[in-house]
């Protein structure tokens, strides 16, 4: 029941009220500066190093499903509040279902989405029109 409650205060978590800092990429050569950018953020607002590398692991994953699954790339977005870390990945592919769970070992695709949730604290799946947002949380 907490992670239902859990993914219900992620899910229910508007776009960001304060301000958000941005990084676009397009290209697999940009992810390498989507994670710098991440740590380093994440860092700065005191996120723990062990904590740093699994949310740099879970965007790196997101934006990579963006560029294997997509067009037009996405961009990451960074907030905190209340003790709470959170980005969102935006694309303009599909929805993606959570949930699935990790696949077989001997599977060469398909454990992205796996990583994300094994590793966050919470992760919801938001849609909009012409958009979709996977929102990542940690706790600082």
């Amino acid at each position: 029941m907490a992670q239902l409650e859990a993914r219900e205060a992620v899910v229910e978590q508007s776009a960001p009220t304060r301000a958000t800092d941005t990084v676009a990429y397009r290209v697999a050569t940009d992810v390498r500066a989507v994670r710098a950018f991440v740590s380093a953020w994440a860092l700065a607002r005191g996120l723990p190093a062990d904590r740093v590398e699994l949310l740099t692991l879970a965007v790196s994953e997101l934006a990579t499903n963006t560029l294997q699954h997509t067009t037009g790339g996405g961009r990451v977005r960074l907030w905190a509040e209340s003790g709470q870390l959170f980005c969102d990945v935006v694309d303009q592919g599909p929805t993606r279902p959570l949930g699935r769970g990790m696949p077989a070992a001997d599977a060469v695709r398909g454990r992205g989405l796996a990583i994300v949730e094994q590793v966050c604290d919470d992760v919801a799946v938001l849609a909009s029109p012409g958009e979709t947002v996977v929102r990542i949380r940690l706790s600082l």
